[in-house]
């Protein structure tokens, strides 16, 4: 078993990000995930709000991984459940494969919170426990996979920054144009007084 561990500083207001990582895919810096199923998302009666999906991800496994536990499909699928509690100011969002479970196990665990010490910053504590079963070289193939797991997370940070620069357009794009009406309108407004 690996456990590999990571904190990240984001310099947006916890719900600005959180907003993003309830739409972070698809985006391009995570290419792999190529499909999410919402399964189910509900307000519980503490108005926590749930969220249930599924996610399809194709693995980029190297060869000589694919070799070492005898397979070439790279199709797997990912739970993932999170619970945003929007009194508290807290996202907790776990994650488990559910394809090659008799072979690896990747249990994620990803914590949003505000920064203790600046509102407008947003704390984001990652863990991950690796554990690969039945092969040799497990310690290895689970210091490999730790290893993508690192460099997928800075992938996951990089696309959450694009989806908050996404949102932002689109928040300026609507209040240019509201903008643009309210001006029509009062020239309207004018020129009928006229």
């Amino acid at each position: 078993m690996k456990i590999w561990t990571s904190e990240h500083v984001f310099d947006h207001p916890w719900e600005t990000v959180t907003t993003a990582a309830m739409q972070k895919y698809p985006n391009p810096m995570n290419p792999s995930v190529v499909g999410v199923d919402v399964l189910d998302r509900h307000v519980d009666p503490s108005g926590k709000l749930h969220s249930y999906r599924l996610l399809s991800t194709e693995w980029g496994i190297p060869s000589i991984v694919k070799s070492l536990i005898g397979t070439c499909r790279t199709k797997t699928y990912v739970q993932e459940h999170s619970v945003v509690d929007p009194v508290k100011k807290t996202m907790e969002l776990k994650s488990s494969n559910i394809s090659f479970t008799n072979l690896v196990s990747v249990d994620e665990r990803l914590v949003y919170k505000p920064h203790p010490h600046d509102p407008y910053k947003t704390m984001l504590t990652q863990e991950a426990i690796i554990s690969v079963k039945g092969v040799s070289l497990s310690s290895y193939l689970e210091g490999l996979m730790a290893n993508t797991i690192s460099s997928n997370a800075n992938k996951g940070r990089e696309a959450l920054e694009w989806v908050i620069n996404r949102l932002n357009a689109e928040i300026e794009e609507f209040a240019a144009s509201a903008r643009g009406t309210m001006r029509s309108s009062m020239a309207a407004a004018a020129f009928v007084e006229k």
